[in-house]
């Protein structure tokens, strides 16, 4: 359940997501979270139900090689679960710098410093440190990485029950006193909050107020937007090999749909608290001002950090700096998923023998993969760099979340036609057994799940307002789909010369 939550992370990904809402004005982010939760949540069944049918590391990889067919299944799970997260590093960075370093910075009264995270020598300086974090977490094995989750997510859960605390005892006339004060103080701002919601205005930017109110069209186009947080309470199932109790569907559906509903929950907590406290007309408009949706000349030179924002309520320095540091937990507790699932993914291929039989090759003492986290640190730092000092380059990650989506559309529609492709598997699983008025559950999870991710394409690839259909990225990625054909189809001539056929890997599981 925690690892589940901390992939969906309201914190690292979500409160960031938030700060674009500006892209859709009138949509309502409350209606838009809960409609997502109840979408993703066909998505959690139709993942259980793979999970307690094929129990092994590698998850869509093995699902979709033995279901779809070995060079498919490759070719999306090497793109969506191991190309594709070198482009997350620095993604995972911005969050590092937005979140930490640079409230961390505001908080000792050193803004021009927290202005050089946002340089390109600061950006690539970040993303080399959340490299390294990713890479020893991984390498603390899967039990060592758990208990710093652990310890972090409870951490991360005593910093949000000081901001409730905080919010709660707080009106928005304390507020305001207090943005004021402190904007004034560190930027030199001029009565911050009024000109904050003039601007926006004046720009035309009318969000709605708290509630479900707002246009619902709107409200639904922000559903792919929040995808970018709320996709992902599935992230660990390329581990359920190395689990417990995989076979078990209740087990494995409870940890991702409590992970997912804790998240959505937050959310609204977050949400409603924000209303009460900011004011949410004033929190979006802060948003949207730092974003560039109501212009920039009322906005804040740093994220609007909601952590740094609620730390102003206290007028205590070392207070302040306590509340980001154990804020900053929900990052570090994060940051191993960014490589731990797609080291899994390679080891299953190496096992399958279509990458070298070193990449499946893992330490005695805490049974990690090392070669297979090598292939994803190394080009991580290659790619943080070009991400870093090159502006182009940077447009590249603009499509890193619906890469992953494609790899989970394929697995959907693996599970759709599970019962027809593997009909014995099917049978002796868990999972053909959930039905409701005679129909299966999980399948028809499976079509619902490619509803969601279907719209989601569709409105990523035919709406600017995403950002997402770039020719640049676009034909980045598609490079990535060949690359991993190449070496599918490499691996395939030279592992039949030595008497190995890749076709045949569909035809058997993997053994534990």
């Amino acid at each position: 359940m925690i690892y589940a939550c901390l992939s969906t992370n309201v914190v690292t990904l979500g409160l960031v997501e938030f700060a674009y809402q500006g892209a859709f004005p009138t949509g309502q982010l409350l209606t838009a979270v809960l409609i997502s939760g109840v979408w993703v949540s066909f998505l959690v069944i139709a993942y259980s139900g793979l999970v307690v049918t094929i129990p092994r590391a590698g998850g869509d990889y093995v699902w979709q090689s033995r279901i779809l067919g070995s060079g498919l299944g490759f070719v999306m799970a090497a793109t969506g679960w191991w190309f594709i997260l070198w482009l997350w590093a620095p993604i995972y960075g911005s969050v590092l710098s937005e979140e930490f370093f640079q409230p961390l910075w505001v908080a000792f009264n050193d803004p021009s410093g927290a202005a050089w995270f946002t340089t390109h020598t600061g950006i690539f300086v970040v993303t080399l440190i959340t490299i390294a974090l990713a890479g020893i977490l991984v390498s603390l094995g899967m039990a060592g990485y758990a208990r710093v989750q652990k310890w972090c997510f409870y951490g991360g859960l005593l910093g949000f029950a000081i901001i409730v605390i905080i919010l709660l005892v707080n009106n928005q006339s304390n507020f305001v006193s207090a943005f004021n004060n402190q904007t004034s103080k560190l930027f030199g701002m001029k009565n911050a909050y009024a000109a904050t919601t003039a601007a926006a205005a004046k720009a035309g930017y009318t969000p709605p107020g708290f509630g479900f109110s707002g246009d619902l069209g709107q409200s639904m186009l922000l559903v792919p937007m929040l995808m970018f947080y709320l996709l992902w309470p599935n992230w660990g199932t390329t581990l359920y090999g190395e689990i417990r109790g995989a076979s078990d569907f209740k087990r494995v559906f409870s940890g991702m749909f409590f992970g997912l509903w804790t998240t959505v929950l937050l959310s609204v907590a977050f949400l409603a608290l924000f209303s009460k406290t900011f004011g949410f007309v004033f929190y979006q408009d802060v948003n949207a001002n730092w974003a560039g949706y109501a212009g920039t000349s009322a906005a804040l030179p740093v994220f609007p950090y909601p952590t740094l924002l609620v730390s102003w309520l206290v007028n205590n320095q070392a207070f302040q700096v306590i509340l980001i540091l154990l804020m900053s937990l929900w990052f570090f507790a994060w940051v191993g998923t960014l490589f731990l699932s797609s080291t899994r993914v390679i080891f299953a291929a190496a096992f399958d023998r279509i990458l070298p039989d070193g990449a499946a090759q893992v330490s005695e003492k805490r049974r990690v993969p090392v070669w297979s986290l090598v292939l994803m640190l190394l080009p991580a730092v290659g790619l943080g760099a070009l991400y870093a000092y090159n502006s182009t380059f940077h447009t590249y990650t603009l499509d890193a979340t619906l890469v992953i989506a494609v790899t989970y559309l394929f697995s959907a529609i693996a599970v759709v036609i599970l019962p027809f492709r593997k009909p014995d598997l099917w049978a002796a699983s868990p999972a053909s057994r959930i039905k409701l008025l005679g129909v299966p559950v999980v399948p028809a999870a499976g079509v619902v799940t490619i509803g969601l991710i279907g719209y989601c394409l569709y409105e990523w690839l035919s709406n600017d307002s995403y950002f997402v259909n770039n020719n640049d990225s676009l034909l980045y990625m598609g490079g990535m789909y060949v690359l991993a054909l190449v070496i599918y189809l490499v691996a395939r001539a030279i592992r039949s010369r030595q008497g190995i056929d890749l076709s045949l890997i569909n035809k058997e599981i993997p053994v534990e």
